[in-house]
């Protein structure tokens, strides 16, 4: 890797709505030029919370690994999952949602 490739000023973004357990998050994907991923936005929790704090921070390092050449399979191999293979949390079902 070497270094951080830059977002544009301006790019192109997709916002949804995930479900996880009983749980809906608000997900926005920003894009690159290319149409790459590279940045995450994950809101859902009650803001000021710690679980808001902990979801934006897992965010805010998926994104930085993304900006820095770190593939989505690499992450998406990384996370915690079920027993029957699902993503134990909403960053985990942000990433299987990215194939």
């Amino acid at each position: 890797m070497n270094g951080r490739e830059r977002l544009p000023d301006r790019r192109g973004c997709d916002t949804r709505l995930m479900r996880v357990g009983k749980q809906e998050y608000v997900v926005t994907v920003g894009h690159y030029d290319n149409g790459a991923v590279g940045e995450i936005f994950v809101c859902g929790a009650k803001a000021g919370s710690d679980l808001d704090a902990v979801m934006r921070d897992a965010a805010i390092l998926l994104s930085l690994g993304l900006q820095h050449g770190v593939p989505i399979d690499t992450m998406r191999g990384a996370i915690t999952r079920e027993g029957d293979g699902t993503a134990s949390s909403i960053i985990g079902a942000v990433l299987d949602h990215l194939k």
